[in-house]
């Protein structure tokens, strides 16, 4: 939607044909529109919701204007949970999941495998696997993964506390030993990458190590599936018992 438009003089003189206005052209340096269309607070509304990922000016619009229409109590309560999630959400002590205390739910729980610690990428992998309801262990959210191209060292990722839980039980959940860490790296380069620094180090310091199995999915035909994820299941094959 633009906001700002240059209307031809409706006059008989001919005028100099020039090229179109860019849009956007009357923005400041956030990308907001030219405040001529909106009062300032609807149009700084928009612009920090076009801030957000994967919401263009149009979406934005709609989403504040859904909010000019909603009742007090609904937009007042969004404000809230915004407020409430940058105040209070903090990284687990333990593995660095999303916590509202010092420790998550997950190392809470001791009903928890707490000898069992499955390594991943970011807290969304781990909300992933929760919801299968199939994993009944402790977690350690790596918070990005190793990528020497971008200058992502292993400095940049908490690695050294994840090798800290395996040399000083006392730092796992519960003071629990760690005899078994499961490699969950997406299968990228970079994760690829990742899980073969950390197999080396976790080797080095006597742990067992395992890693989330690849190959065809449930319910999908051959022909559909890729080289790698083909070449993954030959190499990943299994006796039938």
């Amino acid at each position: 939607m633009t906001f700002v438009t240059n209307e031809a003089n409706n006059t008989s003189r001919a005028e100099p044909t020039s090229a179109p206005e860019p849009k956007g052209r009357a923005t400041d340096d956030r990308g907001t529109g030219s405040g001529a269309a909106y009062p300032e607070p609807v149009d700084r509304l928009i612009a920090e919701l076009a801030s957000l990922p994967g919401i263009g000016r149009r979406s934005a619009e709609r989403l504040a204007f859904h909010l000019l229409k909603a009742r007090e109590d609904d937009a007042m309560g969004l404000a809230r949970a915004i407020h409430d999630v940058k105040t209070s959400v903090r990284h687990c002590q333990v593995c660095f999941n999303f916590a509202d205390e010092d420790r998550c739910r997950v190392c809470r729980d001791d009903r928890r495998d707490r000898g069992l610690v499955l390594v991943i990428e970011q807290p969304k992998d781990l909300i992933a696997l929760e919801q299968t309801g199939m994993y009944k262990g402790l977690y350690h959210v790596l918070m990005g993964r190793l990528s020497p191209l971008e200058g992502v060292g292993p400095e940049a990722i908490t690695a050294e506390q994840l090798f800290r839980r395996i040399e000083r039980p006392e730092s796992n959940a519960g003071g629990v030993p760690v005899r078994e860490v499961i490699l969950g790296m997406n299968p990228t380069v970079e994760g690829e990458g990742t899980a073969l620094y950390l197999a080396e180090e976790l080797r080095a310091r006597g742990v067992k190590l395992s890693r989330l199995a690849r190959g065809l999915p449930a319910g999908a035909p051959i022909e559909f599936a890729s080289k790698a994820v083909l070449a993954d299941a030959i190499e990943g094959r299994r006796n039938v018992e």
